[in-house]
């Protein structure tokens, strides 16, 4: 299950160490500690890290498969959580050391950079091979955080990017050994502490509009 530890002005929130799908569970934690972020005093950032050779392979499709009746339900709060993470009053920085694939892709691009594993480990929207449509919030973050020809090649494709591709299509910020992913990330994210409070909110909530109406519209 996630956890939470903080290093100095910065929280490191990890995933944990499996898959880290979005079972309701994992769902109900990960909320909470961004509750806990939130309520912190003083200047902070945060940090998504996981452990293992996966960050996030996005929703719990075997749940889900399993609980059909709470399809709709269970769609709400995966796109609610997108939308928070995208306008986070705080800085935030997605350190991929493993793969990245589906929701958990998107995900990491509802975090304002994204440090990623350069030699191994990929970065994936897989939608099309598993026959599963993008809502249209989901797609309106994808086209938000990515440049038109990455958008339509990694939706339409479902191609899987290294972190060297990765970095060379701007979906990640950068991308650096194994070793130095979660440094890297805890760095970026301390130069930008004292953004935190309400006025990054806005700007990003300003900038993220469009996105978040469509990713709400469920509600």
């Amino acid at each position: 299950m996630p956890t939470l530890e903080r290093r100095d002005a910065v929280f490191v929130l990890d995933l944990g160490d499996g898959e880290n799908r979005f079972h309701p569970d994992w769902l109900s934690q990960v909320e909470s500690l961004l509750d806990e972020v939130e309520k912190s005093d003083g200047d902070k950032a945060l940090v998504t890290a996981a452990t293992g050779k996966i960050w996030s392979n996005g929703l719990d499709l075997e749940w889900l498969f399993e609980n059909p009746d709470q399809f709709p339900a269970y769609g709400v709060r995966v796109q609610a959580l997108l939308a928070r993470v995208l306008t986070l009053p705080f800085f935030t920085v997605a350190a991929l050391q493993g793969h990245t694939f589906a929701a958990g892709a998107m995900l990491s691009l509802a975090h304002d950079c994204r440090v990623m594993r350069a030699d191994r480990g990929f970065w994936c929207l897989p939608e099309a091979d598993i026959n599963i449509p993008f809502t249209p919030g989901m797609s309106a973050l994808i086209q938000s955080r990515l440049t038109p020809q990455t958008a339509h090649e990694a939706m339409v494709t479902a191609r899987r990017f290294g972190g060297e591709e990765a970095y060379a299509r701007q979906i990640v910020d950068r991308a650096v050994s194994e070793s130095e992913v979660l440094t890297a990330s805890i760095e970026l994210a301390a130069a930008h502490v004292a953004k935190a409070g309400p006025t990054l909110e806005t700007i990003k909530s300003r900038l993220y509009a469009p996105v978040v109406e469509a990713l709400r519209a469920l509600d």
